[in-house]
């Protein structure tokens, strides 16, 4: 079932050569831009900063002279590699601290934001050609720059019904623009424009997924109200607060220009350890009363240790950036950037947005109160955080921090890992949580009642299931709980027993949970006793959890743990959603099972091409059908006997599906 198609957003107007047509284009591409990571102002409840209510007026934007020699003008538009004072870049680290500075080097951390070069850019810029809406962006390359012209689609290419038919010689002079960042290395890169307002970079539209090899339209890459209308999104105010290291934006309430400014771009040795000059200060110090034999500098070395501080100051460490905090105008953030510094008590400067303390937090309240919606974008509702980035956050809520020492080092290293998923050596599967439950060691089974190998006894598979969203899939929360049925019922969040055995009931849970563990059994609907839990959120759930729900169709642990065959139509069914991210986990998904390794499916493709591969992957299933009722389990999963959908139940199902919108900010 779709919703009604998206309005579309303004396009822009068409390009000319004059500076007043490029101040323009910088506010046009801000309104159209997609991203979804709130800027500090919209976080704050404030409005947009007035510079963009003046990018029609040239004459009320203060003249900025631009050098004249092409790489000193592309460099004018990027941040200024300089941190305030006290830090002095990871290169001044290097010398004294091979090893740390190349473990560190290798991680993902390090290549959060990049100038864009050849070492850099993994995205195709052979001569790419990208449509939004009205306007054509063709990526190509000009020596070592990476530069994108930016024309009105000709009235005859509009007309062409496939992208090959498109790529033709324009027939208006564009406006050409050399990107300046990169942000991300791992699962996609997002780049900026300068905007020439200072050193302000605001997003490119499209977004290349890396595993993918393609360009996409970077509001696909969100679970976000598909009729809402585009964000702003400007690296300067969003993505520097933890993309980078001890960022300034530098904005001038006067004039409106940034001038921003970093330590390092990327998240690198200051970001954790502090700033350096003193630390460097203090050994040359120390170096010279040895030679000398005079006193010993006063003091310990000022250079913080994450793995020396106790467990709440080292994991604010971390949850500086993987934190969802609060701010107000009166630290003065965009002009000086963030008093926090490693080893300090992040929460006097920078508090946590807390809902389960909400009755303890008035100014909390005063913010909920002001905008409802908010806590609905980051949290479950009872207080659980549901978005990746914030994972300071369930760890503020799990009793193993709150009780015991559990910090972020419990788990993870910076040093001593993969940079896949940072967990530090030797601490896989089972091996973390035992360094404190060590009388859990031989009682594995007895505690799960799974086999001591399987994906069932893995702590983590029970205690920090797949329910948070990011990404385009579903990582794992990071507020250590247990399976609860009456949580799922009152909050709609998936528990772990129904993740992995995706086509049992609430009622098997519950059952299961109740004769295990002593759970009293909850009240139950027809519905929650007869129809897969799973079933239930991927056709009736709102968008993020027809997001889990598909996600975990496809997942290893529960095709070995559920009945098998009868998920394909159910992820076929949300090839059309009108979220693009549900469509492409659902896809993704879908090629898990058999048959469909190879199956063809553009997630960002026009209405009718979706409808066709719907269709299609439809009827591939029911080619592959098994014999009638090979499935016990036919009834929970929406089959009728005869092993094909039972169209009512289904139907059903989707008419009472929760269109509520949404956005998941990550």
């Amino acid at each position: 079932m779709r919703l009604e198609d998206p309005s579309k957003p303004v396009s822009t107007s068409p390009w000319v050569w004059t500076a007043a047509a490029l101040v323009a284009l910088v506010s046009v591409l801000i309104f159209i831009n997609s991203g979804d990571s709130p800027s500090p102002d919209e976080a704050a409840g404030g409005s947009i900063s007035s510079w963009q209510s003046q990018e029609a007026n040239p004459d009320a934007i203060t003249h900025v002279e631009q050098p004249v020699d092409p790489v000193e003008a592309f460099l004018a538009t990027l941040p200024i590699e300089q941190g305030p004072a006290g830090y002095v870049g990871s290169a001044s680290c290097q010398p004294c601290h091979r090893s740390e500075y190349g473990s560190w080097h290798d991680t993902y951390h390090r290549t959060m934001t990049q100038v864009v070069s050849d070492e850099t850019v993994v995205a195709d810029f052979n001569d790419v050609q990208l449509d939004f809406f009205d306007e054509r962006f063709t990526l190509y390359r000009e020596g070592e720059a990476f530069m994108v012209r930016i024309d009105d689609i000709p009235q005859e290419d509009a007309n062409k019904s496939s992208a090959a038919d498109r790529i033709s010689e324009s027939q208006t002079a564009g406006i050409e623009l050399q990107l300046g960042l990169v942000t991300g290395s791992h699962h996609m890169q997002v780049f900026w424009l300068p905007a020439y307002h200072g050193n302000m970079q605001i997003g490119f539209p499209f977004t290349w997924l890396i595993d993918e090899k393609r360009w996409v339209p970077r509001e696909s890459t969100f679970i976000r109200d598909p009729h809402a209308a585009a964000s702003p999104e400007v690296w300067n105010f969003t993505c520097i607060r933890c993309h980078a290291t001890a960022g300034i934006p530098a904005h001038d309430p006067q004039t409106d220009v940034v001038a921003s400014q970093a330590a390092d771009l990327g998240i690198a040795c200051e970001a954790c350890h502090g700033p350096g000059q003193s630390h460097i200060q203090w050994h040359k110090e120390l170096e010279q009363a040895v030679e000398k034999g005079s006193a010993l500098p006063e003091g310990k070395d000022p250079i913080v240790h994450p793995d020396r501080l106790d467990h709440e100051r080292s994991t604010q460490v971390c949850g500086q950036c993987h934190g969802m905090r609060w701010w107000d105008e009166k630290e003065q953030w965009r002009t000086t950037g963030f008093d926090y510094r490693p080893g300090d008590d992040m929460l006097a400067t920078t508090p946590m947005i807390q809902p389960t303390q909400i009755d303890q937090l008035p100014w909390l309240q005063k913010i909920v109160d002001q905008r409802p919606g908010l806590l609905r974008d980051f949290f479950w509702s009872d207080g659980m955080i549901r978005v990746a980035g914030r994972e300071y956050n369930g760890l503020l809520e799990t009793a193993c921090h709150q009780e015991g020492q559990m910090s972020c080092l419990s788990c993870h290293s910076m040093h001593d890992s993969d940079p896949d998923d940072m967990l530090a050596r030797d601490l896989s599967g089972n091996q973390a949580c035992l360094q404190c439950h060590e009388g859990m060691r031989d009682q594995i089974a007895a505690h799960t009642f799974h086999a001591p190998d399987s994906e069932g006894s893995q702590c983590y598979n029970c205690h920090m299931p797949h329910t948070t969203y990011s990404l385009l899939k579903a990582i794992r929360s990071h507020e250590v709980d247990s399976p609860d049925v009456r949580v799922t019922q009152e909050t709609g969040r998936p528990n772990a027993c129904n993740l992995c055995h995706v086509d049992q009931t609430l009622e098997w849970t519950a059952t299961h949970l109740n004769k295990r563990y002593g759970h009293p059994m909850p009240d139950l609907s027809d519905e929650e006793k007869n129809v897969s839990a799973t079933v239930v959120q991927l056709l009736s759930g709102e968008a993020g959890q027809r997001a889990l729900a598909a996600w975990h169709l496809g997942w290893g642990a529960a095709l070995k743990a559920s009945s098998s065959g009868w998920q394909p139509p159910l992820l076929a069914e949300l090839l059309d959603d009108p979220y693009h991210a549900v469509r492409h986990v659902a896809y993704k998904a879908l090629q898990a099972h058999p048959g469909f390794e190879a199956f063809e499916y553009d997630y960002v493709a026009t209405d009718s091409s979706l409808a066709a591969a719907q269709q299609a992957a439809t009827k591939l299933w029911e080619s592959r059908t098994p014999s009638p009722a090979t499935n016990p389990l036919h009834k929970q999963v929406l089959l009728d006997p005869s092993g094909r959908v039972d169209q009512a139940r289904w139907s059903a199902l989707l008419r009472s599906r929760d269109d509520t919108p949404i956005r998941l900010r990550e």
